[in-house]
């Protein structure tokens, strides 16, 4: 691996990371997204208690973290989605399908019993095949 095929992305004006990461790291023409979760730019959780407000602030943020490696939705490849609830898939479904649409990734639910602070719901991270630029 050379430097000239790693790339660390991060988003200004994003929420601050939890731990050290970046939002996102490209690798030739792949990136891998950190899990992105429902935080504003100070780190307050945005929806709280509300798993859909909570997942439409995770998709605008994976809609910056994607401009920002010159990306859409339809280039991604693979989601991993980790709820608190899986029941909640339900609820959260019609986002998706709003910000994929006829795009359809891989996709893997997992039901946790926590995520990085007991406010959150619900944590998405993505794998994205980079167009040719």
């Amino acid at each position: 691996m050379t430097a000239q095929q790693r790339e660390e992305i991060n988003v200004a004006g994003a929420a601050p990371a939890l731990s050290h990461y970046a939002d996102a790291v490209r690798f030739g023409d792949l990136l891998f997204v950190s899990g992105v979760v429902a935080l504003d730019a100070t780190g307050a959780i945005i929806g709280e208690g509300d798993v859909v407000r909570q997942t439409e602030a995770i998709f605008q943020s994976l809609e910056a973290i994607l401009a920002a490696a010159r990306a859409g939705f339809a280039d991604v490849l693979k989601v991993t989605v980790l709820l608190i609830d899986v029941e909640h898939r339900t609820l959260i479904n019609p986002v998706r399908q709003r910000y994929f649409g006829a795009h359809r990734p891989a996709s893997t639910l997992i039901g946790v019993k926590a995520l990085a602070l007991p406010e959150i719901l619900v944590e998405i991270e993505a794998v994205v095949g980079l167009p040719n630029r």
